[in-house]
C-alpha cells in the first residue's frame, strides 16, 4: 500500500501536466473536450493527493526519488504534513476554479482560451510539485517552473498594460529565482544536504553567523517576492490585469501560497526555530510581516478598483502566515499553517465574486456596487461571508487561524503583535465592510430584480463561501485540514522527521 501511495506522489503532478498537453492538442474548436481534460485532471489530482491523508496523519511518510544527480543530490518527492496541507488545499480549490474558469472565460468571451487552460494546468503541476518536494533542490525546480508558467497568464489580455505587468512580474520572479538558487547552493555548502527535516537541519556550528544570515536573506528575497512581503510586493497588485481566475490562482491557490509555504519550509525545515532565534532573524521577519500587514491595509483603503483592493488585502494576509512562522511559538505556527487554508478559501471566494460582477455586470469598481446585493444576492452574500472571515469574526475559519496566531504571540512574549492583529482586524473591516454595506444597504434603480451570473460561476462561489464557514465551525470536518496542520506543527517543534 505504501508503494502504491508513493506512486500517487508522481501521479498527482503528472495528471495536470499530461492534461496540459491534451488541452493544447485539442485546441479551440473542441472546447467541451478541452475543458473536459481540465476537469478530469483536477479530480484525478485531488484524488491522488487525498488518498495520502489518512496515512500521513497516522505518521506515514510517502517518498519517491525522481532522479539522483549525484550522491546526496536528488530530485525527490515526499508527502509530509506541511506539504500535504498545501497540496490538499490547492488541489481541491483547483476543482472549483476549473468550473469557475469555464463560466468566466465563456461569459467574458476571452481569447486564447486553450493557452489559458493549458498554462493553468502547468501551474497546478508546479504548485503540487512545490508542496510535495522532499528537499530544497526539488522545491527550487518546481518553484521556477511555476514562475515561468504564470507569465502567459499574467499577459493573457495582450494589452500594453498586461505586457508591462508581465515584464515587472518576470523581473521580480527572475531576481527571486537567482537569490533562491544562490541560497540553496550556500546551504548545501554549509550542511552537505538539502533534505527537509522537521526542526531544521542547519546549526550554528556549520558556519559563521554572518554566513547563516546571508543565506537567510537570500531566501527572504526568493520567497518574499511571491509572498508579497513589503518592499517586494509591487508586482502583485499590478498582476491583477489578468483574468479573474488567474487572480484567484495568484492570490489564493498557487503563486503567493508558494511564497509563504517557502517561509514555512525555511523556518520549520531548513533553519529551524532554534537557529532563527539564535541568529536574530526571527525578529526581523516578524517585524517586516507586521509592517506589511499594516501598510497593505492602509493602501487597500485608498483603492476604488475592487481587484486592487483585494490584491492589497492579500499582501497583508499573506504576512499573517509569515508572522505565524516568525513568532516561533507552537500555537502561532499552527495558526500560520491553518491560515494558509482559511485564507485560500476566503480570498478565492472574494475574487470569484469580483469576476462574476465583471462578467455579468461589467463592474470593476467599489463605487459602482450600490444596491447590487438585491440583484445578485447569492454572489454578494458569499462575498459577505468571505469578508467576515478576513476580518476575523467568530464562526469563520479566519477567526480561528488569527486567534491561534494571537495566542502564539502571547506565548512568545510578543504582546505587541497581538495588538497589531487586533488593529489589523479593524483595518480589514474598514476597507471590506463598505463593499458589503454598499451592496445591501444602498439602493439603485438598476438593481431591482434577481439576476445572477452563470451557475458555472455561482456554484463554486457558494462552495468556497461554505468552506470558509466550515473551517471555522468544524475545522477538521473537511479533509482533516486542522489535523494535518497540527501534525505539521508537531513535526517542527518535535524536531522529528518531516
Amino acid at each position: 500500500m505504501t508503494g502504491l501511495l508513493s506512486n500517487a506522489l508522481l501521479l498527482a503532478i503528472l495528471s495536470s501536466a499530461i492534461a496540459a498537453i491534451a488541452i493544447v492538442f485539442t485546441g479551440e474548436k473542441r472546447r467541451n473536450l478541452r475543458e473536459g481534460w481540465t476537469l478530469l485532471a483536477s479530480f484525478l489530482k485531488f484524488g491522488f493527493i487525498a488518498s495520502m491523508i489518512p496515512g500521513v496523519i497516522a505518521g506515514e511518510r510517502y517518498e519517491v526519488t525522481l532522479w539522483e544527480l549525484s550522491p546526496g543530490i536528488e530530485l525527490a518527492l515526499r508527502a509530509d504534513p506541511a506539504g500535504l496541507l498545501f497540496a490538499v488545499s490547492a488541489s481541491f480549490l483547483w476543482i472549483l476554479t476549473s468550473f469557475y474558469a469555464i463560466g468566466y472565460m465563456r461569459g467574458a468571451k476571452e481569447k486564447k482560451q486553450t493557452r489559458f487552460f493549458a498554462m493553468l494546468a502547468v501551474c497546478l503541476s508546479a504548485t503540487v510539485g512545490i508542496a510535495l518536494s522532499a528537499n530544497l533542490l526539488t522545491f527550487v525546480v518546481f518553484y521556477e517552473i511555476l514562475s515561468v508558467a504564470t507569465y502567459p497568464l499574467v499577459i493573457h489580455k495582450g494589452s500594453e498594460k498586461a505586457y508591462r505587468a508581465g515584464r515587472q512580474y518576470l523581473t521580480y520572479a527572475i531576481t527571486a529565482g537567482i537569490a533562491l538558487v544562490a541560497g540553496t547552493a550556500l546551504v548545501y555548502q554549509m550542511a552537505g544536504t538539502l533534505d527537509f527535516q522537521g526542526g531544521g537541519f542547519l546549526t550554528s556550528e556549520m558556519a559563521p553567523t554572518s554566513t547563516l544570515i546571508l543565506a537567510f536573506l537570500l531566501f527572504f528575497v526568493g520567497f518574499g517576492v511571491k509572498a508579497g512581503v513589503m518592499p517586494l510586493h509591487s508586482w502583485l497588485p499590478n498582476a491583477m490585469i489578468a483574468p479573474t481566475p488567474v487572480s484567484a490562482l495568484l492570490h489564493a491557490v498557487a503563486v503567493v501560497k508558494a511564497g509563504v509555504f517557502g517561509f514555512v519550509r525555511l523556518g520549520g525545515f531548513v533553519f529551524g526555530p532554534d537557529l532563527l532565534r539564535e541568529i536574530g532573524m526571527a525578529g526581523v521577519l516578524a517585524g517586516l510581516a507586521g509592517i506589511t500587514i499594516l501598510l497593505a491595509s492602509f493602501i487597500a483603503m485608498t483603492k476604488d478598483d475592487l481587484k486592487a483592493r483585494l490584491a492589497y488585502s492579500t499582501v497583508g494576509h499573506l504576512s499573517y502566515i509569515v508572522l505565524g512562522v516568525a513568532l516561533l511559538a507552537p500555537t502561532a505556527m499552527l495558526g500560520g499553517a491553518f491560515h494558509m487554508v482559511t485564507h485560500a478559501a476566503m480570498k478565492i471566494t472574494l475574487f470569484f465574486c469580483a469576476g462574476a460582477l465583471y462578467v455579468h455586470m461589467h463592474y470593476t469598481k467599489v463605487s459602482e456596487l450600490d444596491g447590487i446585493g438585491r440583484r445578485m444576492p447569492i454572489t454578494m452574500g458569499a462575498f459577505a461571508i468571505g469578508v467576515l472571515g478576513l476580518v476575523g469574526i467568530p464562526g469563520t475559519g479566519g477567526f480561528l487561524s488569527k486567534f491561534m496566531i494571537g495566542v502564539g504571540a502571547v506565548e512568545a512574549g510578543q504582546g505587541i503583535f497581538l495588538a497589531l492583529l487586533l488593529v489589523s482586524g479593524l483595518l480589514n473591516a474598514g476597507y471590506l465592510f463598505p463593499i458589503v454595506t454598499r451592496a445591501f444597504f444602498r439602493s439603485s434603480p438598476e438593481h431591482t430584480k434577481y439576476d445572477e451570473a452563470s451557475w458555472f460561476m455561482v456554484g463554486p462561489i457558494v462552495l468556497t463561501a461554505l468552506l470558509s464557514l466550515m473551517l471555522g465551525i468544524w475545522p477538521d470536518g473537511i479533509f482533516n485540514f486542522f489535523s494535518i496542520a497540527l501534525e505539521a506543527m508537531h513535526s517542527v517543534v518535535g524536531g522529528g522527521s518531516p
